[in-house]
């Protein structure tokens, strides 16, 4: 599966993100303190889905009393936000590259390179509501994992 070409330039991407974060939270009256921007600009370093732990191990490096507990708060709070997503079946996290919005997503994992892609196809989330409902079932979040 390709995802992007090689000239891609992915610092445009980490630098939107950012960018848009702190707008958003402008606008929400939330605060992005450092270590949440901080943790965003993990999640955002690549296009891969990063688990905690991974994400814990370089606030390690970089400060002093960087801990589980630290890093899943400021998890929580992007998640929150809509600024990242979690993939459920790797129990990792991706950034959100459309936070302004709600919206299940549907996340494309290569299980070569381990990169991840979001689609956000308001025909396939119709498509499912509407299955569900023919069954009788209510959707809560449409969240799909295709790898």
């Amino acid at each position: 599966m390709t995802f992007m070409g090689s000239g891609h330039d992915h610092s445009h991407c980490l630098n939107e993100a950012l960018v848009r974060a702190a707008a958003l939270c402008t606008k929400r009256g939330v605060r992005l303190t450092p270590l949440r921007r901080r943790v965003l600009e993990l999640v955002w370093g690549g296009h891969r889905p990063l688990g905690a732990y991974d994400i814990l191990d370089t606030l390690k490096a970089e400060r002093r009393g960087a801990a589980p507990p630290t890093v899943y708060r400021a998890l929580d709070f992007l998640l929150a936000h809509g600024l990242v997503h979690r993939i459920e079946s790797q129990n990792s996290f991706v950034g959100c590259p459309d936070p302004d919005k709600p919206h299940g997503g549907q996340f494309l994992i290569c299980r070569t390179c381990g990169m991840a892609a979001e689609l956000n196809d308001s025909g396939v989330d119709q498509a499912i509501r509407k299955s569900a409902k023919k069954a009788g079932f209510s959707v809560g979040r449409p969240i799909i994992e295709i790898q």
